[in-house]
């Protein structure tokens, strides 16, 4: 089975202020499957982000490569990037930043599908109101603004804004760090529930061990940009191998951990 995406020793280097250059992801070998979910952890700085961006085609690569369902992306030209920015969607960690604050909930939902000129006014309108009742909104919050919404209900519209064009892998970015304890389960529950029922595939980028184990069939740990350990699921309980997930662990107070 082709992996939707894939990076072969991928390097990501950008410039420091100071001079010279800072090494962000070093040597990065991944590939994830259609419908599979892979979780990445480590901690602030270890280059997580860099390494979702990149697969989002946000951050060019120094070195190695990077592929959509086999194909270089380098190779994919305009036709080939507007197929991989439908398939891979990306869910942020702050919702207010990602929604403009003058459109209504429909409004912002709908634009994927203009830009990629998908549908009719019509069909646009009904693929807005199947989205928000997938995510667990109803028509009033079509209507609203992202000011008038909780942080949670912020997410879920940025959940059916990624889902608008049917994609078949999201990266969740710390998508549920900003986000009360209580709303934090009910966003993963929702992400399950997608992956359940669309067959969605997911990067899911996070410092919560637990969250991940919970959704993820497997993770990996990023430390200062190479990734130094993969676990399957249920694994993370034991600690791993290496001295580094095993300190993430340890750093989990013991009522929270996995």
């Amino acid at each position: 089975m082709t992996a939707i995406v894939e990076a072969t020793d991928l390097h990501v280097r950008f410039r420091a202020p100071e001079g010279g250059e800072t090494h962000a992801v070093r040597g990065v070998s991944v590939a994830i499957a259609p419908g599979e979910a892979v979780g990445l952890v480590g901690e602030s700085g270890s280059g997580k982000s860099t390494l979702a961006r990149a697969i989002l085609a946000l951050v060019r690569p120094a070195s190695g490569g990077l592929r959509f369902e086999g194909v270089r992306y380098a190779e994919l030209g305009p036709d080939g990037l507007a197929r991989l920015r439908r398939a891979i969607q990306p869910v942020f960690q702050d919702p207010a930043a990602s929604l403009d604050p003058r459109m209504t909930v429909a409004t912002s939902i709908e634009e994927p599908l203009v830009v990629h000129r998908i549908g009719d006014r019509t069909s646009r309108r009904a693929r807005v109101a199947e989205l928000l009742g997938r995510v667990g909104l109803d028509g009033d919050h079509g209507r609203r603004h992202p000011h008038e919404l909780s942080g949670g209900q912020r997410q879920r519209v940025a959940i059916a804004r990624a889902l608008a064009v049917s994609p078949r892998l999201l990266i969740a970015d710390e998508a549920v760090s900003a986000l009360d304890v209580s709303v934090q389960a009910q966003i993963l529950n929702l992400f399950k529930d997608l992956s359940e029922e669309l067959g969605l595939g997911y990067l899911f980028v996070a410092h919560d061990l637990a969250a991940v184990d919970f959704l993820c069939d497997r993770t990996l740990v990023m430390k200062e940009g190479a990734i130094v350990e993969e676990l399957a699921r249920g694994a993370m309980a034991g600690g791993g191998t290496h001295p580094y997930t095993r300190e993430l662990v340890a750093a989990v107070p013991a009522g929270l951990r996995v």
